[in-house]
C-alpha cells in the first residue's frame, strides 16, 4: 500500500504539470489544477504519517551500530527529541538523524539573511569521511553538490526545490547515497554524500568501520551534513524506520555535540537490539 500511495502522489503532480501546460493550447480552466494538487497533498500527508502494525504497537528496541562519522559533530532533527524526527515517516525517516561537523565552537557558518548561499568548503562537514557498517545494497554517485541553502531566501527556494525532487522520487531527495544491509531485516542509509567520493558499489562486502564515502551537499540539503537512518527495507518508498543507538555515544539530542573516535575496521557485526529500551 505505501508504494502505491507514493506512485499515486507523483502521478498527481504530473497531472497538474500536464494541465498547466495544456492551458497554452486548449481552453481549460486553471481551477482544474487544484484537483491533482489537493490529492497530492492528501496522499503525501497520509503516506508521511502512515503507521505499520508494528509501529502502531510501539517502537522496537534500538539497534546498536557504530557511528558513521569521526570527530566532533552536532545533532539536528534527532529522534531523541521527537518521532518522527523529520516530521514524516515517509522514506523510512521516522528515526533518522542529521549531524553537522563542529570541530570547535562557532566553526560552522550560521543561518541568516546573508550571504544567500555559501560554498560547501565553508562548512567543516564537507568532505569528511564516513564509515560503513555492512554490505552495500545501493550506491548512487551521480548528483552534484549544490551551494548551501542556509539563508532565509535560499530556504524558500529549497521548499520549492524539495517538491520537485519529491516528484522524481527518494533518490533525488537523498542525493548521492548508500544503502547498507546489516542483516536480520535491518538496513542503514547515508544521504547527501559528495559526488565522486563513494569508495564502494552495490554488492561489495565491507566491514564495520571501513571508509565508504565522504560527506557532501547533494539532494534535499541546506548545508553539508550527514543524514543517517536505519530502516526495515532497502526500498525507501516502502521502508519503515527502525530506532538506532550509536555504540558508546547513544542518540544525541538536538544541538548536542558528541565526539566519535576514528573506527578501526572490524568484522561485520549482526544487528544487536539494545535491551531495556
Amino acid at each position: 500500500m505505501p508504494k502505491v500511495l507514493m506512485v499515486l502522489h507523483r502521478l498527481c503532480w504530473l497531472a497538474f504539470l500536464a494541465l498547466l501546460a495544456a492551458q497554452f493550447v486548449v481552453d481549460i480552466s486553471w481551477l482544474w489544477g487544484w484537483v491533482p494538487i489537493g490529492l497530492a497533498i492528501i496522499l503525501r500527508f497520509v503516506t508521511g504519517r502512515l503507521l505499520t502494525p508494528s509501529e502502531a504497537a510501539g517502537p522496537a528496541r534500538p539497534v546498536e551500530v557504530l557511528a558513521p562519522v569521526a570527530g566532533r559533530w552536532s545533532a539536528l532533527n534527532s529522534p531523541a527529541d521527537k518521532v518522527p524526527s523529520h516530521g514524516v515517516r515517509a522514506y523510512g525517516q521516522a528515526y533518522a538523524i542529521d549531524v553537522v561537523a563542529e570541530p570547535t565552537e562557532d566553526s560552522r557558518p550560521s543561518f541568516g539573511w546573508w550571504p544567500l548561499m555559501r560554498r560547501n568548503r565553508d562548512f567543516p562537514a564537507f568532505d569528511s569521511p564516513l564509515y560503513a557498517v555492512a554490505t552495500v545494497v545501493r550506491a548512487v554517485d551521480r548528483n552534484r553538490d549544490h551551494l548551501s541553502r542556509n539563508s532565509w531566501p535560499a530556504l524558500l527556494y529549497l521548499i520549492v526545490e524539495a517538491s520537485l525532487r519529491d516528484l522524481v522520487g527518494p533518490g533525488q531527495v537523498l542525493g548521492n547515497h548508500l544503502v547498507l544491509d546489516l542483516g536480520d531485516g535491518v538496513f542503514a542509509a547515508y544521504a547527501h554524500l559528495r559526488r565522486g567520493s563513494l569508495l564502494v558499489r552495490a554488492g561489495d562486502r565491507v566491514v564495520a568501520g571501513q571508509p565508504v564515502a565522504r560527506c557532501g551537499n547533494s539532494g534535499n540539503s541546506t548545508e553539508p551534513h550527514v543524514h543517517f537512518q536505519l530502516m526495515d527495507a532497502p526500498d525507501l518508498d516502502v521502508a519503515r524506520g527502525i530506532p538506532f543507538t550509536w555504540r558508546e555515544i547513544g542518540v544525541p539530542r538536538n544541538t548536542e555535540t558528541f565526539t566519535a573516535g576514528t573506527p578501526k575496521p572490524t568484522k561485520i557485526l549482526r544487528p544487536t537490539r539494545v535491551s531495556g529500551s
